[in-house]
């Protein structure tokens, strides 16, 4: 797989970042007009995002989405094991107050696979959608917005027609508005895959400045935007905001945030945010997503960092004797010591 230079990453980020002003993803709304708040189109879905969204993730406080929502975020993203369904929870309590059509609601079901992503016995949309059924009773919603297939990492789910037929199946009923899927493994090959199929309305995928790959992503990124496939983006912050376990070198979260956005194919980022300290540095770059030149003087110097997230290279993979999920270990560290949260680490080796 090839990978990006040092500073090529710059060019192959922000090229047509200056055209963004100017290009048909970016489009206003009454709100917009009054914060000057950029918004994009999340594809063929015809949705008007702002390019900052909230990844709930990490977050159970209702008065830090609840003021996100005051400051314009629109897209709430969250998944039915996230907290252990306490995210769910919290925003179905929250968005009861709101209009339905005063937000965007994502939620995501992981169904049953083996550990290179491909469809198993247990892979059956009874398991789904019990899973799913779970999901709109902490909701409290008649529909979500967006449903995402959880960690996607092999297109052979695309031809996995029990799931397939589901989720088209509940898009009919008029429980899911869209149909998507979220990639943490094989982004290039799982996205380059979905632009040539017609299922998929919105892909969210793993997307930041340290990323072996970014030239295949960015590709299979382009083929799938001009497919009509919404994407948002997530872990902007290539490992929760530090690039040490003891948390003493921070990244330019800013930085990191505009640079991600300086892509047009990305309609919109879900940075996670657990305070209003980080909620007022993400609200800022609703409107403006430029970087300045010390902004791209910080992330050329991060590089030279080891950082918490795996870079996706996995050369390591060869190499290991043992055959060992190396990337998935070095997920879990990221969550356990990038993001405070082992639990979360635990769960996602099993």
């Amino acid at each position: 797989m090839k990978q990006i230079s040092r500073r090529g990453f710059l060019r192959t980020g922000i090229a047509g970042a200056g055209a963004i002003a100017l290009s048909p993803v970016a489009a206003t709304s009454p709100l917009a007009e009054q914060k000057n708040i950029i918004h994009r189109t999340l594809g063929k879905t015809g949705l008007k995002v702002p390019v900052v969204s909230f990844g709930v993730m990490r977050s159970d406080n209702s008065s830090l989405c609840r003021a996100a929502h005051d400051k314009g975020l629109r897209l709430f993203d969250t998944a039915n094991g996230y907290l252990g369904g306490n995210s769910e929870i919290m925003l179905g309590n929250l968005f009861r107050e709101y209009p339905r059509d005063s937000f965007i609601l994502c939620t995501k079901v992981k169904p049953g696979t083996d550990n290179n992503g491909k469809p198993t016995a247990q892979t059956t949309p009874e398991k789904f959608l019990e899973l799913f059924n779970v999901s709109m009773s902490r909701l409290k919603l008649d529909y979500v917005d967006i449903l995402h297939v959880h960690d996607m990492s092999n297109p052979e789910l695309f031809d996995h027609k029990p799931l397939i037929n589901t989720l088209k199946q509940l898009k009919k009923d008029g429980k899911i508005k869209f149909i998507g899927f979220s990639t943490h493994r094989n982004e290039p090959l799982v996205i380059d895959a979905a632009a040539d199929t017609d299922i998929w309305d919105v892909i969210l995928t793993q997307y930041n400045y340290r990323l072996a790959y970014l030239p295949e992503l960015q590709k299979a990124i382009k083929k799938a935007a001009s497919a009509g496939i919404g994407i948002i983006a997530m872990k902007t912050m290539a490992g929760g905001g530090f690039l040490d376990r003891d948390k003493t070198k921070r990244v330019n979260t800013t930085a990191a945030l505009k640079w991600v956005l300086s892509n047009p194919d990305i309609s919109t980022a879900i940075p996670g945010m657990t305070n209003f300290d980080e909620l007022e540095l993400n609200v800022k770059v609703l409107e403006d997503i430029e970087l300045t030149e010390n902004e791209k003087s910080d992330l050329v110097a991060s590089l030279n960092e080891p950082g918490l997230i795996c870079s996706g290279c996995r050369k390591c993979l060869e190499e290991c004797p043992e055959r060992l999920q190396i990337p998935e270990i070095m997920r879990a560290y990221m969550y356990a010591y990038g993001y405070s949260n082992p639990a979360m680490a635990k769960n996602l080796l099993g």
